[in-house]
């Protein structure tokens, strides 16, 4: 089994990182409305590059999941704001 590294920069030039399976163990929080949106459920990467595209949290509201097929909300890489010890914020 693999272990995706995961780097992101805060607001405060500071990086975010986490492993990849750390993230089903995370609550996601929309930080626009204060609603939480569930816990993940997956994570999408290019294979090619590794690095990571969307995460996904099961959902049932149609208007934010565009790409889903299902009732999965799909947030792309560059809606997530910060990514805590227990949360991830988000903004959509």
């Amino acid at each position: 089994m693999n272990i995706i590294i995961i780097k992101k920069k805060r607001e405060d030039g500071e990086n975010m990182q986490d492993k990849g399976l750390d993230f089903k163990h995370k609550e996601v929080i929309n930080i626009t409305d204060g609603k939480r949106l569930g816990y993940v459920q997956d994570v999408c990467a290019d294979l090619g590059t590794g690095v990571i595209t969307s995460i996904i949290v099961p959902g049932n509201n149609r208007l934010i999941n565009i790409f889903a097929s299902n009732n999965d909300i799909v947030i792309p890489w560059d809606k997530i704001k910060c990514i805590g010890d227990d949360l991830i914020l988000v903004e959509i």
